[in-house]
C-alpha cells in the first residue's frame, strides 16, 4: 500500500476518535465543582475526589425544607367512603354467645400451653368475671377522727369486723386452720427462749432487698423462665411464685431442668415428663462451647416472640433458686460471658438486662429462697449456702451419707470404710493432712470440703422422678 493511502487511514482513525470522544464528554458535566462526581482537575488524580455518595449526604444537609409541605395540616378535609359500616355498631354479640366465650376463656386460661394472642381485639371487661373482693368503705366519712380519737370522741365501744357471734367463731376456726406452727417466729420455749436459726448465713436468699429485685424482675418480664435444678427438681421450686403468677394470665411460666448433665439420663426424661403435665419443660446443659437443649430454648423464645408482635419488645425473665445456674444459661444463649458466673451461690447481687435479639431482652435475677419450712440440712444440701460461711459445716455431712451411696463415696474419697459421720471426716482428715494443734483433726475444714464437692457435683447424687415416668423414660 501507497505511503499517501497509510497517511489518509490514520488521518481519518483520528478523526473518528475524537468525535467518539467528544460524543462521550459531551453528556458529562464539565463543571469543576466539588460536587459535581464527573469532575476533571489537572494535577489531581481520581481518587482524590468526593465519591457520589458523599455528594449526595452533602445535597442532603443543605437542601431547603419544602414550606408547603410544613405548613400543611395534619388533617384536611377528605371524602368519606359512603359506607354503612362507618354509622353502624363495629361488633355485635348475644348474651348467650358471650357466656359460652367466657366459660371457653375459663377452660383455656388453665392451660399453660394456651396464652391468648391478641387481647386488644377481646372485650375483656365482658369476658372476665368481676371481683368479688369488698372495697374498703371511707371511714373518715362514716366517722370522723374527731369524733373518734378527739376530745370530743362519741365512740364508746370498739366495732367488731364481724356482725354475729356465729360468724366471729367461723371467722376463728378459719384462722386456726390457716396458722402453720413452723412459720410462727414468736414461740418460745418453756425457759422462756425465742426459738431462732442456729446459723445467720442460713437465711441467704430471704431478705427483702432480694425479694424486692425478684419483684422488679417479675413485673418487667412478659415470659417467666424457672430455672430448676436436674438433681432436685421438686426441691427447687417455688410455688408461692407460680401461684402469684397465675393471677397474671398475661404473663407465661416455663420450666428449665438445668444441670441435665449431672444425672443419668432416664432421670432428665422422668423429670420432664413429669412437669410437662403442669408447664413447658425444657431440659438444659448450660455451656458455652458445648450446650444442649439451646435449640429447643432458642425457637420456643422465638414463638413466643411471635405471638407478642403487637409489642416492640418482649422480656424473658430468669428465676429460680441460688446456684441453679440462671446466668450460666443466659450466657450459652448469648454463645459469650455476658453475666459474671460462679459454681457458689450468691454471685448475682441485682437483675440486669441482657439484649438477644433487637427484640428479645433477657433479665438476670438474684437467686431466691422461699420459707417452706425446710431444716438447715435441707437448705444446706440444697446449695443455697456457702460453705466457707458456715460456723459448724460437719453437722450436715450426715444428710450427704444419706443420700449418696456408700459405694459412691468410697470410690470418691478412697476410703475403705466408716462407722459414721464424724470417722468418715477423721479419716478424711488425716489422709489430707487436716489437723489442728495436738494432732486434731481439723473437722470443719474437712466438712467444708465436702460440700464444696457435693455443690460442683463431684458427689454424684439426684431425686428419682415418680415410677410411671421413670417406666416410660427407662
Amino acid at each position: 500500500m501507497p505511503k499517501k493511502l497509510i497517511a489518509k487511514s490514520k488521518k481519518r482513525k483520528g478523526e473518528l476518535g475524537a468525535v467518539k470522544s467528544k460524543r462521550i464528554t459531551k453528556n458529562k458535566h464539565t463543571s469543576a465543582s466539588s460536587n459535581n462526581p464527573d469532575r476533571v482537575i489537572k494535577g489531581k488524580k481520581p481518587h482524590s475526589y468526593r465519591e457520589k455518595s458523599t455528594i449526595k449526604l452533602l445535597n442532603l444537609y443543605s437542601e431547603k425544607p419544602d414550606d408547603d409541605l410544613r405548613r400543611a395540616r395534619p388533617s384536611q378535609a377528605a371524602k368519606i367512603d359512603p359506607d354503612r359500616r362507618w354509622f353502624g355498631n363495629t361488633r355485635t354479640i348475644a348474651q348467650s354467645e358471650l357466656d359460652s366465650f367466657r366459660n371457653e376463656v375459663r377452660e383455656v386460661s388453665n392451660d399453660p400451653y394456651s396464652m391468648l394472642v391478641k387481647s386488644s381485639k377481646l372485650p375483656m371487661s365482658l369476658i372476665s368475671e368481676p371481683n368479688e373482693s369488698e372495697k374498703r368503705p371511707p371511714l373518715l366519712d362514716i366517722e370522723t377522727f374527731d369524733d373518734t380519737f378527739g376530745p370530743k370522741s362519741r365512740r364508746k365501744r370498739p366495732k367488731i369486723s364481724v356482725a354475729s357471734l356465729e360468724k366471729l367463731v367461723e371467722s376463728a376456726d378459719m384462722k386456726i386452720d390457716e396458722y402453720k406452727i413452723e412459720k410462727d417466729k414468736n414461740i418460745v420455749d418453756v425457759y422462756g427462749d425465742r426459738i431462732e436459726v442456729r446459723d445467720k448465713s442460713l437465711g441467704a436468699g430471704q431478705s427483702r432487698r432480694i425479694w424486692e429485685e425478684l419483684y422488679k424482675v417479675l413485673d418487667s418480664s412478659d415470659v417467666i423462665c424457672q430455672v430448676l435444678d436436674a438433681r432436685n427438681p421438686i426441691g427447687t421450686r417455688c410455688p408461692h411464685i407460680e401461684k402469684q403468677l397465675k393471677k397474671q394470665p398475661h404473663k407465661h411460666l416455663i420450666f428449665i431442668l438445668n444441670k441435665c448433665d449431672l444425672v443419668p439420663t432416664w432421670v432428665t426424661t422422668g423429670w420432664v415428663k413429669k412437669l410437662s403435665c403442669e408447664y413447658p419443660t425444657i431440659a438444659f446443659h448450660a455451656s458455652v462451647t458445648n450446650p444442649f437443649g439451646k435449640t429447643a430454648l432458642n425457637q420456643l423464645l422465638r414463638q413466643f416472640d411471635k405471638f407478642h408482635k403487637d409489642k416492640k419488645t418482649i422480656s424473658i425473665g430468669f428465676i429460680g433458686y441460688p446456684n441453679v445456674g440462671k446466668s450460666s444459661v443466659i450466657n450459652t444463649l448469648r454463645a459469650k460471658a455476658v453475666c459474671k458466673v460462679a459454681p457458689i451461690p450468691g454471685e448475682t447481687k441485682v437483675w440486669q438486662y441482657i439484649a438477644l435479639t433487637k427484640r428479645v431482652y433477657l433479665i438476670d435475677c438474684p437467686g431466691v429462697v422461699y420459707d417452706t419450712g425446710d431444716s438447715d440440712t435441707d437448705l444446706v444440701l440444697k446449695c443455697v449456702v456457702r460453705p466457707e460461711k458456715l460456723e459448724d459445716a460437719h453437722i450436715y455431712i450426715q444428710g450427704i451419707i444419706d443420700k449418696v451411696d456408700k459405694e459412691h463415696l468410697k470410690g470418691i474419697y478412697g476410703i475403705q470404710d466408716w462407722t459414721d459421720c464424724e470417722d468418715l471426716l477423721t479419716q478424711l482428715a488425716k489422709m489430707g493432712g487436716r489437723l489442728l494443734k495436738g494432732g486434731e483433726p481439723d473437722l470443719n475444714t474437712v466438712a467444708k470440703m465436702m460440700l464444696h464437692d457435693w455443690q460442683r457435683g463431684k458427689i454424684m447424687y439426684y431425686d428419682a422422678p415418680p415410677k410411671d415416668e421413670v417406666v416410660q423414660g427407662q
